[in-house]
């Protein structure tokens, strides 16, 4: 899988609907959840595209301190396509946003809002519990902090 990485006004038309296609076709319509994807945010944010073959196959965006959380810089929207998923990119596409983060934003630890049948993932990434479990949009999330010395 290769990586680019761009702020949303460089992203061109085909991206952005590429982008936006994907994450409905996961976070709306394979997990059955009604919510409003388009935040507004989008315009602040990072935006991790890994492709292969031309084909957007994983993606995330990275938002700055102050943007989501004050104190903390974000990751959010992680995924990778179904037919892509049995080959760790979810794993390579987390690894793109937290270096971002750290280059980015130095200062900031990284906070997520993850969900909670994911948290072993985002804790073999080195991601820790905070202890406060959510539902959000009606799936339980987990927030979890980048904690590099684990």
């Amino acid at each position: 899988m290769q990586f680019v990485i761009k702020k949303f006004t460089e992203l061109n038309t085909e991206e952005l609907y590429d982008i936006l296609a994907l994450r409905s076709e996961i976070f709306v319509v394979e997990q059955q959840c009604i919510y409003q994807d388009l935040d507004q945010k989008d315009k602040e944010a990072h935006h991790i595209i890994g492709t292969e073959d031309q084909e957007i196959v994983g993606y995330a965006r990275v938002l700055s301190p102050g943007t989501i959380y004050t104190e903390h810089t974000a990751i959010g929207r992680v995924l990778v396509s179904e037919r892509h998923r049995k080959k760790n990119y979810g794993y390579l596409v987390m690894e793109q946003a937290i270096e971002l983060c750290q280059k980015q934003y130095p200062a900031y630890p990284i906070k997520i809002s993850a969900q909670s049948h994911l948290e072993r993932f985002y804790s073999n990434l080195k991601f820790r519990a905070t202890g406060k479990r959510y539902l959000e949009d009606g799936i339980p999330h987990q927030e979890m902090i980048y904690s590099p010395s684990l």
